[in-house]
């Protein structure tokens, strides 16, 4: 762009670029709002965008629990845990949804991934202990 284009604030096409909206944002938003099927669509885009954004794919998985679509969150959360094996808030999520579904032992191993690597800080913390009060009682109705 010339310096005479520029001081008087004309712009070439070349100098026009797209902006790309921050859907993940934009879903956060729509979920906080309870309108968790919007969120689920600005999720999608999102994760076209970035495929591997563990962030987008558990908020896709957190949406789909939401809204009751078990075997949909159950899916998005393996795609996170294939990205990242140690993501703990995947294994707490897919845990509890394996539980619904009856699948005792393998929520058993992902309550155990989840405390193997617990998050930090006090919000954590409530995590961590309702993991943990959740073996346990899974623990001692196998011993019965």
């Amino acid at each position: 762009m010339s310096f005479w284009n520029r001081l008087f604030g004309r712009r070439s096409k070349a100098d026009i670029r797209p902006q790309r909206l921050d859907y993940l944002n934009e879903g956060l938003a729509l979920e906080r709002q309870g309108d968790f099927d919007a969120a689920l669509t600005s999720y999608r885009l999102a994760l076209r965008d970035h495929p591997t954004d563990l962030r987008v794919l558990q908020n896709i998985a957190i949406a789909y629990s939401k809204t009751r679509q078990h075997d949909e969150a159950i899916r998005y959360y393996r795609k996170a845990l294939e990205i990242d094996p140690t993501l703990g808030g995947a294994h707490y999520g897919l845990a509890f949804l394996l539980l619904k579904r009856g699948d005792t032992p393998n929520a058993v191993l992902h309550l155990e991934e989840f405390l193997a690597r617990p998050p930090r800080g006090p919000d954590g913390q409530k995590w961590v202990e309702h993991a943990t009060q959740t073996l346990e009682s899974l623990k001692e109705a196998e011993e019965l």
